[in-house]
């Protein structure tokens, strides 16, 4: 896996976190970097910490799975993206987040953005791409994409939410589909 198939991976990861991130920004009038610190830290962590449980799972069931890697990961990354998709175009223009920071409040936030993560470390057991590099990638993305989103939901609002989603959506899918072509033989970079 090339380094920009890598960030393009992170940058789909990310808009979960960085939509939340935007609600976040909505809930103050002055922007804080506080709020903003918070939200990349807690997302950021969990952006990283998933899927590395995801890739020690997936290699777990390696052999197992090995005549199936590609179809696997190319499954995973598809039906997270189109469900990144289906989410952005579903949400309710009132549904929003409050702004608390509180433990329990931006772990089950993390939590919750972040399981998309698990799906992709199993794929990336699959494909068998350098887990450290990844998850430092993954994470630092993660973190710059939710402080952004927390100063862009102070500033614009949630004009570009449903956009994020879609878009981090449609990479994810992309990538899937790449890893199965190139397993295939169809394509080649």
């Amino acid at each position: 896996m090339t380094f920009l198939e890598l960030l393009l991976i992170a940058i789909g990861l990310s808009m979960d976190a960085f939509s939340v991130s935007i609600c976040k920004g909505l809930t103050t009038k002055r922007f804080s970097w506080r709020m903003a610190l918070v939200c990349g830290l807690w997302f950021g962590f969990f952006q990283a910490l998933m899927p590395t449980i995801g890739y020690f799972l997936g290699a777990q069931f390696q052999e197992m799975i090995e005549a199936y890697d590609h179809w696997i990961a190319f499954g995973l990354l598809f039906l997270i993206g189109a469900n990144m998709i289906r989410e952005a175009l579903s949400k309710k223009e009132e549904e929003s987040t409050n702004g608390a920071l509180d433990f329990k409040t931006m772990l089950l936030l993390a939590i919750a953005t972040s399981i998309d993560a698990l799906a992709v470390g199993v794929s990336f057991a699959c494909i068998q791409v350098k887990l450290w590099s990844s998850v430092v990638v993954i994470g630092l993305t993660t973190f710059v994409f939710s402080v952004l989103g927390v100063k862009i939901g102070n500033v614009f609002g949630s004009k570009y939410e449903k956009s994020a989603g879609v878009i981090g959506g449609i990479i994810l899918i992309i990538i899937g589909l790449k890893i199965l072509l190139e397993h295939l033989g169809i394509i080649s970079f």
